[in-house]
């Protein structure tokens, strides 16, 4: 995967009206460990025919996808972490939201690129205004969140929801 240039990353080269501010202003973790293999290609997902709850990996879920797999996960936490493909901190705490899924077997991870597609109906219906952005979901209601790629932060509330 080739890495854009700085120009091609920065907010003027976005048109404001398709999406959403990076939250760049953050702290952000990094982690050298890298790997995709905790995710769920599109075509993966397309050859599920009802909602399937995974724990121990991050599952990518779009605005048609997403509110069965809450209601498919019953009383279990869930997280959300919403991003873009140009948001840098999103890059860089991906690596370790994929760790806590593998660490927090009993709570649900979905990912939510809040592109065009999924930006109006979903983004907008949760109240994204900065990538990224981690909702804490129990009892299909929203009941934390987490603006920026604040690890320690999204570690802290998942363990209060855990724990309620």
């Amino acid at each position: 995967m080739a890495l854009q240039t700085a120009a091609a990353l920065s907010p003027r080269s976005i048109s404001s009206s398709t999406t959403l501010p990076c939250a760049a202003k953050h702290p952000i973790i990094y982690s050298s460990t890298s790997s995709s293999s905790c995710f769920l290609s599109q075509a993966q997902r397309k050859n599920v025919a009802s909602p399937t709850v995974n724990v121990g990996q991050v599952t990518e879920v779009d605005k048609d996808t997403f509110w069965p797999i809450v209601k498919a996960a019953g009383d279990k936490t869930v997280v959300l972490d919403m991003y873009t493909q140009w948001c840098g901190p999103c890059k860089v705490i991906a690596p370790k939201y994929q760790e806590l899924s593998k660490k927090y077997l009993d709570v649900v991870f979905l990912k939510l690129d809040c592109n065009q597609e999924n930006k109006q109906p979903l983004a907008k219906e949760l109240g994204i205004r900065v990538v990224p952005t981690f909702k804490i979901l129990k009892d299909n209601q929203v009941v934390k969140e987490v603006k920026g790629a604040k690890f320690d932060d999204l570690v802290a509330a998942i363990d209060v929801v855990r724990s309620s």
